[in-house]
C-alpha cells in the first residue's frame, strides 16, 4: 500500500481531533504562560492552550502503524519519538500545572535525553545492525566511523535536533511548518532508499503537522508545547539516523541550526562583552524586534527552510 495514504490519514486525524482536544486543554487549564522576558506583543498569547503536540504525535503514530510496514525500524523511530515527547510532556506539566516557567531542570532533561539517545544507539548498533557508515552531503562518500564516535554522533543528533526544534518553536506555526518541510524531504529520501516504513512515518508526520498547522497558524488557537517540539525533534532525528543521513539533517534543517546558533552566539557574546549582539535570541525574536510582523518572520523563515530542503535534495543526488 502506498505510503501516501499515511499522509492523508495523519492530516485527517490531527484536523478532526483538534476541535475535541482544545476544550479539554482549556478545561484542564493547560494554558501557555508567556515569560515577560520575550517580546511584549507575545503577552497577549498567555492562556492559549498548549501541549497540542499530542495531536500530531498521536495522529502520526496511528497513521504510520496503519499504513506502514511495521518493522523494527518503525518501532525504533516511534520509541525514540515518544521517549522525547514524554520528556517534553513532563516539562509542560511542570510549567503549566506547577507554575514553574522554566519547567524541568535543564540538566535533568539533558541527562534523560542522553540516556534515551544511548539506548537508541545501542539498538541501532545491536539488533538493527545499522552499521557505522554515514553519508557525507554533496558527495558520494560514506564516512566509516568508529563505533564510539558513531554513538557520540547519535547522541549529538538526538540532543541537538530536539533542542533546536524547541528553540525554534517561538512563533505561531514556525516550527510546525519547518518540521513539515523536513519530514516530507526525509520521507522522499526513505522512498529513494526503499525504506518504506520510514517513508510512511515521515509522510504520516508531515500530514499530522499539516492538520495541526491549521490551528497553529497566527493567531494560534493552540501551541505544540514542549511535548510537540521534543517529539518532532526526536522523530526527525530518528529518521535521519536510521537512514544514515545525520549530516544531511543539518543541511535540510538549516533554519533550526541557525536558530540554535543564534542563542549560542548571543550567550557567548554577552558573557564576553556584557552587551547583546542580537536584540533578542533566538533569531526570530531579533527579527520581530527589528520591526517585522510575526507572520512576515514566519513566512521568510519558511522560505529559507524550503531553500535549504531543496539544497539537501540536490545534495542527496550529487
Amino acid at each position: 500500500m502506498s505510503p501516501l495514504w499515511s499522509l492523508g490519514l495523519g492530516f485527517a486525524l490531527a484536523f478532526v481531533l483538534a476541535p475535541a482536544l482544545l476544550p479539554v486543554l482549556r478545561a484542564l487549564k493547560f494554558g501557555q504562560t508567556v515569560r515577560d522576558v520575550g517580546p511584549a506583543s507575545h503577552l497577549a498569547k498567555t492562556g492559549t492552550p498548549t501541549m497540542g503536540g499530542l495531536l500530531f504525535l498521536v495522529a502520526a503514530t496511528a497513521a504510520a502503524i496503519a499504513f506502514g510496514p511495521r518493522d523494527d525500524l518503525l518501532w525504533t523511530a516511534l520509541a525514540f519519538t515518544w521517549g522525547n515527547g514524554l520528556i517534553g510532556l513532563a516539562d509542560d506539566f511542570v510549567k503549566v500545572r506547577l507554575r514553574r516557567p522554566l519547567g524541568v531542570r535543564a540538566r535533568t532533561k539533558l541527562g534523560i535525553g542522553i540516556l534515551l539517545s544511548l539506548g537508541f544507539a545501542a539498538v541501532a548498533l545491536g539488533p538493527l545492525h545499522l552499521g557505522t557508515d554515514v553519508r557525507v552531503p554533496f558527495t558520494h562518500l560514506m564516512w566509516q566511523m568508529d563505533p564510539v564516535l558513531f554513538t557520540v554522533l547519535i547522541v549529538a543528533t538526538g540532543l541537538a535536533t530536539t533542542n533546536a526544534v524547541n528553540l525554534t518553536d517561538g512563533l505561531d506555526g514556525l516550527a510546525t511548518g519547518l518540521g513539515l518541510i523536513v519530514a516530507i524531504l526525509f520521507a522522499a529520501f526513505a522512498v529513494a532508499d526503499g525504506v518504506f516504513s520510514l517513508a510512511t512515518f515521515g509522510l504520516a508526520l508531515a500530514g499530522a503537522l499539516g492538520g495541526f498547522l491549521y490551528y497553529n497558524l497566527h493567531p494560534a488557537r493552540v501551541f505544540m508545547g514542549d511535548v510537540g517540539s521534543f517529539a518532532l525533534g526526536g522523530a526527525l532525528a530518528a529518521i535521519a539516523i536510521l537512514l544514515r543521513l545525520e549530516l544531511m539533517l543539518v543541511v535540510a534543517g538549516l533554519v533550526f541550526a541557525v536558530e540554535t546558533l543564534s542563542v549560542v552566539v548571543q550567550v557567548i557574546w554577552f558573557r564576553r562583552t556584557g552587551r547583546r549582539l542580537l536584540r533578542m535570541s533566538p533569531l526570530h525574536h531579533h527579527m520581530e524586534l527589528g520591526g517585522m510582523a510575526e507572520t512576515s518572520v514566519v513566512y521568510r523563515l519558511w522560505l529559507l527552510g524550503l531553500l535549504s530542503a531543496a539544497a539537501a535534495y540536490l545534495a542527496f543526488w550529487v
